[in-house]
């Protein structure tokens, strides 16, 4: 492996493509946390983390498989976009089969801009109660946080939960306005509501 750690990402998919199969081993290895670190920064509601690395597993093999240099892009740009189709892709088959455990999800480390003491604050940290170390506080800290999500579920329009799930994703605002054929504005209206309800219920649940 030690000449692998001396190669480009450009060099190692050469590599690959004369015949040295070693390569994609290393490669899944390497990316193995950026999966990780995509899927951990989204909640799935009634599932586990696990189904969305696996789906990212599976997006990073295609990024190997598939990645042209002659594009111009770099391979973690294109590993990073198909990771992320793959898991959007995966949660958008499961709302149609309505399937639980990708049927719905919410980044839990999102920080609100518009929090109202004027500090910026990840949902989770506003969510979930302190818990420190205490095994019995964790678990009812998860039992709370599904609920808090499962109740937004409820108030986002169609329109909102679409750009929930592309903005989580890390598309950005102008793509996901291509996708749904809205205005750039329109979108970042949409964002600025969903923190909006979030945080009105937040207070809600604080009194």
């Amino acid at each position: 492996m030690r000449k692998y750690d001396r190669m480009t990402d450009e060099q190692l998919i050469d590599e690959l493509r004369s015949g040295d199969q070693g390569v994609t081993d290393y490669i899944m290895d390497k990316y193995k946390s950026m999966v990780r670190k995509k899927a951990h920064a989204m909640f799935l509601l009634g599932g586990e983390n696990e189904d969305l690395i696996q789906e990212g597993m599976i997006g990073l093999i295609k990024a190997v498989r598939d990645y042209d240099p002659g594009m111009g892009n770099s391979f973690s740009s294109f590993a990073d976009l198909c990771v992320s189709r793959q898991m959007y892709s995966a949660i958008e088959a499961s709302k149609r089969k309505k399937h639980l455990p990708l049927n719905y999800y919410i980044s839990l480390y999102e920080e609100s801009e518009n929090h109202h003491d004027g500090n910026k604050m990840q949902l989770i940290d506003t969510i979930e109660p302190e818990q420190e170390n205490d095994p019995e506080a964790l678990y009812f800290g998860k039992e709370y946080t599904e609920a808090f999500v499962e109740q937004l579920k409820e108030m986002l329009s169609p329109l909102e939960n679409h750009v929930l799930y592309l903005h989580l994703m890390g598309t950005d605002y102008k793509k996901i306005a291509e996708i749904l054929e809205k205005s750039p504005k329109s979108v970042d209206n949409a964002i600025q509501r969903i923190r909006g309800k979030a945080e009105k219920m937040l207070r809600r649940h604080d009194r």
